[in-house]
């Protein structure tokens, strides 16, 4: 309530601030140091990129903190970028806090420069100074001050130092009536800008604008920027007399954008120049770097690293998942009969009964939780960020944006959040690619059903199969992706910039507190979805075909008489009735997939393994593997498909598309493996 009635004071007594910077500069510990407990989070409206706002008091003043989203350049091409620059100009805030990281300040000048174009009133916060020193720079905020013109205050932002004189710099900026940045172009660029701003402060209804950065975006050939004037009474006027301007500076320059682009830099360099001496020292970083970023090495120890994690975590999370198993053994054999109801007490208990196959499920909750523990220490040392940028080396040669790295790796946790995570493409082709493609990503649902086959059939080598299936996952996603290039969805590939983070000393709290919230989604999975779809099963299993009585039959049910319906199109792949049920129910959620085949096979999780040895051969398994892969994505991920294209086309191309290249997949699989293994 504090907060609300903060937001709602009277304008004359709010400044209005926003925070701006590139990612990792420190800008969400300036806010949270700034703002305390006194903050909310949300959503922008319309996006689900992360919106943090909150207050705090200075004298008799509230001040009001956005959180901007984290961005290099103020150009529109991304969800966040789009975000900052709406806010600043739409908003107008009273002060923008652009923090810079001490560290790599010629990269974090360019976004200033343009902050300085939408004619913003900017205090810089320079960051990060300690570990400029540490490494060996002296960075002049002094200097820095007199050559921009525009307040700098030097800080460490975890110690709190220089936060005090930032507080004071915001106020005063905020009193002053407006900012006079000394930063100026070369003449060429000054004088086309000066034209074009005459031609644009000329025009009534684009007054509210800032006319400099209006004529720099003009110049620039900014789609938005084009649109907006074009809406304008006199925007063809406007626009045609810019394209006149815009096509002297063609003529010297070549594409006008790229000319702006390095003039900014030319001046970045400059002031760089200027105000920093010394030379970075190199690190342990640097050289590490080296080793896993090379051209020839790189991908070799990234695959490396994937094995030794699946590995660990096979060995690691063994004895608990044989723990959780036993336990529900026990537990179905105590619990037979509690009910009083023979056919209740049937589903729920018996061999085929319900406990039976929650059970199962349950029992690889230990190793997802160890597989996501240790994913967190190799993503908070820093790994992570460096596999993306391994991989965006082979999707850029093969035509395809790097940017569809990040929704890849949220897809290995959850399709869903991958589907959702392709919102920071700015290309609507490449964004639409990244979304179809997603589902092909190794989700922890299916990582459930690979780990109970995978160790039934291949034991100590399990490790190596299952990291078999996350790399077919991956090539299969760039050669469905260059198939929609190459046919449906033509166009230019979209640049992607990455921000590799610092290596870091892994915090355990962190990986089990990240951990814990994968496993708790889980559990809630497992307490609807998964529980609904299995005990739908429980009552086909149950039902005899010919009566629809009860029947301890599972072989009259009619689960059975579903799975012979559609058992001859997979006779080719070896299967029976049971393998076909598992694969339709897994539609609902892949987890019910081992589940369904639990609870068709009557058999105790403990016997389980044995029992799939028994009943199939190495070959089937892996090609069915495959299958479950590759076929359609669980009914939440086809929702949020529908949502993100806004279509149903692109969610049933996904459908039709999975099927189809599942089962070509795994027909192929199976002749290549009889081929190569005939006693198999």
């Amino acid at each position: 309530m504090a907060l609300d009635k903060a937001i709602g004071a009277k304008r004359e007594l709010m400044i209005r601030v926003a925070l701006s910077g590139n990612p990792n500069v420190g800008k969400s510990v300036i806010f949270n140091k700034l703002t305390g407990s006194r903050q909310r989070v949300g959503n922008w409206p319309g996006k689900t990129v992360e919106k943090k706002e909150g207050v705090y008091r200075y004298g008799e003043k509230e001040v009001y903190v956005v959180d901007l989203p984290g961005t290099y350049s103020l150009t529109a091409y991304s969800v966040e970028e789009r975000i900052a620059r709406d806010y600043i100009i739409r908003e107008k805030p009273d002060v923008v806090v652009d923090v810079v990281d001490a560290t790599n300040l010629e990269r974090n000048l360019y976004l200033l420069l343009q902050l300085i174009e939408l004619g913003a009133k900017v205090v810089i916060a320079l960051n990060k100074m300690d570990l400029a020193e540490a490494s060996r720079l002296r960075v002049d905020a002094n200097k820095l001050e007199e050559i921009l013109g525009i307040p700098v205050v030097a800080t460490v932002a975890p110690a709190g130092i220089g936060l005090e004189e930032l507080r004071e710099k915001i106020v005063e900026v905020a009193r002053a009536e407006r900012q006079k940045p000394r930063i100026r172009y070369s003449r060429d660029f000054e004088e086309a800008i000066a034209e074009v701003a005459r031609i644009v402060e000329a025009a009534e209804a684009l007054r509210d604008y800032n006319s400099r950065w209006l004529a720099i975006k003009l110049l620039e050939g900014d789609r938005e920027v084009l649109e907006l004037v074009g809406k304008a009474p006199e925007g063809g006027e406007v626009l045609r007399r810019v394209k006149e301007v815009r096509g002297r500076l063609e003529q010297k320059y070549g594409d006008v954008e790229m000319a702006f682009i390095s003039e900014r830099y030319r001046v970045v360099g400059e002031i760089v120049r200027e105000v920093v001496r010394g030379e970075k020292a190199l690190e342990a970083s640097d050289a590490l770097d080296r080793a896993l970023l090379d051209r020839y090495l790189g991908l070799p120890v990234f695959i490396s690293v994937l094995w030794i994690i699946f590995q660990f975590t096979f060995i690691a999370s063994a004895p608990f998942s044989d723990m959780i198993a036993d336990f529900f053994a026990l537990l179905s054999e105590r619990l037979v009969g509690i009910t009083g109801v023979s056919r209740l007490d049937y589903m729920l208990f018996g061999d085929y009964g319900l406990l039976n196959g929650v059970g199962t499920v349950l029992s690889f909750v230990p190793l997802i939780m160890t597989l996501y523990f240790a994913l967190s220490l190799f993503e908070d040392f820093g790994y992570m960020a460096r596999a993306a940028f391994l991989m965006d080396r082979i999707m850029r040669r093969l035509g395809l944006t790097g940017r569809a790295i990040i929704p890849m790796i949220l897809g290995f946790g959850c399709n869903i959040a991958g589907v959702y995570g392709t919102r920071t493409i700015p290309d609507e082709r490449d964004r639409i690619i990244a979304i179809v493609t997603n589902p092909l990503m190794l989700c922890s649902a299916r990582l459930v059903v690979f780990t109970l086959i995978a160790e039934a059939f291949w034991g100590p080598a399990a490790g190596s199969i299952l990291l078999s299936l996350y790399l077919a996952s991956v090539l299969l996603a760039i050669l469905v992706a260059l198939v929609l290039r190459r046919l449906i969805l033509r166009g230019e590939v979209s640049p992607f910039v990455m921000e590799l983070p610092p290596y870091q000393m892994p915090s355990l709290r962190v990986a089990a507190t990240y951990t814990w919230l994968r496993a708790s989604l889980f559990f809630k999975k497992a307490g609807t979805v998964i529980l609904a779809g299995l005990l739908v099963l429980g009552a086909l299993a149950t039902t005899d075909a010919a009566t629809l009585g009860f029947t301890e039959n599972v072989s009259a049910s009619l689960a059975a008489a579903l799975g012979r319906v559609f058992k001859p199109l997979f006779e080719p792949l070896g299967w029976d009735w049971i393998l076909v049920v598992s694969v339709l129910f897994g539609f609902v959620a892949k987890e019910v997939v081992i589940g369904t085949m639990a609870m068709l096979y009557g058999v105790p999780e403990e016997l389980f393994s044995e029992f799939l040895r028994q009943r199939y051969d190495p070959v089937t398994m892996y090609a069915y593997m495959l299958f479950v892969l590759i076929y359609i994505p669980c009914l939440a991920t086809v929702a949020a498909i529908k949502h993100e294209t806004g279509s149903w086309k692109y969610a049933l191309l996904t459908v039709a598309y999975g099927v189809v290249l599942a089962y070509l997949v795994s027909l192929l699989a199976s002749v290549i493996g009889r081929a190569l293994f005939p006693g198999a």
